[in-house]
């Protein structure tokens, strides 16, 4: 198993990160269990395997600090703290969700903590991102901005554009790239011909680093020095962030193109949890029956928050049409 190195996050915060990353993932995995029982329309990306990069990352920021996500974006709104049952309630098309039940899974906002949206164009959010740095600039705010993004994005001309004005304008913004090996069905190797994603940030003058994205310490020191450098105004940084999804790229992927034991190589050595898990053991933080309580009030929590979300009210046919255009403004 890979070890993780305790060089950003305290022990007290481990525990706190190891819950956490649990209450993500088994959100995930209840939402593909409502999916398979057809109670969950749409589609959804999850994010199994790659929750160190949502704690670790998102888990850091102010309340007043922005996010933007991706389409892949369950982790990442819980850990800068979007409640988990309005996210149920948004997927189940209820009245209480995050955005009225009418965003669904690839379009979760939460502007009260922060979370600026998910994004189903890929590649949308990278100018997003460096507007809501420009406006913290110009206002004289020490908010920084995050903005996750897959690999593949970093082929967009909107990553290059972006990259470019945050760097000429030194904006308060940190882009991190979860690199999951995978855009869509195509492995990165056959998309780009750089070794390591990271090497783009450079050549824009922006500092950029390449990083374990499963190792939770690692993750929080990575972005951890990139918030404070953005906050005191040193500029923009982009950080690769290695890591693995364990499902497909939407819940209709086959999977054909990789193997099951590319996988079970990755759950096996590098799963984020279960290395979290080790360290806390093995530092003697947490005994094992402690974990495994934790978890399982995890579950039930669960449970029951999609249980009674079933009750909410759907939204009327009258507010179909709701937030659609600017009220009181000119056209």
């Amino acid at each position: 198993m890979g070890q993780s190195k305790n060089t950003g996050v305290s022990s007290v915060n481990a525990l706190d990160a190891y819950k956490e990353m649990w209450e993500i993932r088994i959100f995930e995995e209840a939402i593909q269990t409502l999916f398979d029982e057809g109670k969950m329309y749409g589609t959804m990306h999850l994010c199994i395997g790659q929750e160190a990069t949502a704690v670790g990352g998102a888990g850091l920021l102010r309340k007043d600090d922005w996010m933007l996500s991706t389409h892949r974006n369950h982790g990442h709104a819980i850990a800068k703290g979007t409640d988990r049952r309005a996210m149920f309630a948004e997927m189940l098309g209820k009245k209480t969700g995050t955005n009225g039940g009418k965003g669904g899974s690839m379009h979760i906002a939460d502007l009260d903590v922060g979370n600026l949206g998910s994004n189903g164009i890929v590649g949308g959010n990278f100018p997003i991102a460096a507007g809501a740095a420009l406006s913290a600039q110009m206002n004289h705010t020490d908010q920084v901005v995050l903005c996750y993004a897959g690999d593949g994005a970093t082929n967009e001309g909107s990553f290059h554009e972006a990259l470019n004005l945050a760097s000429i304008w030194q904006l308060p913004v940190i882009y991190l790239i979860e690199n999951n090996q995978y855009g869509m069905s195509s492995a990165i190797e056959r998309m780009t011909n750089v070794e390591r994603l990271s090497e783009r940030g450079k050549s824009y003058g922006i500092e950029s680093v390449t990083i374990d994205g499963n190792d939770i310490f690692e993750v929080h020191q990575a972005v951890g020095d990139a918030v404070e450098k953005a906050r005191k105004g040193g500029g923009p940084t982009l950080i690769e962030a290695i890591t693995y999804r364990y499902k497909g790229h939407s819940k209709s992927d086959k999977l054909l193109y990789r193997s099951e034991e590319e996988c079970q190589y990755w759950m096996e050595n590098h799963d984020p949890i279960l290395r979290l898990e080790h360290y806390l053991l093995k530092e003697k933080l947490a005994e094992k029956p402690e974990l495994e309580a934790l978890v399982s009030v995890i579950r039930k929590e669960t449970e029951e928050m999609i249980q009674s979300v079933f009750a909410d009210p759907d939204p009327s046919v009258e507010e179909l049409w709701t937030n659609v255009y600017q009220e009181g403004g000119k056209a």
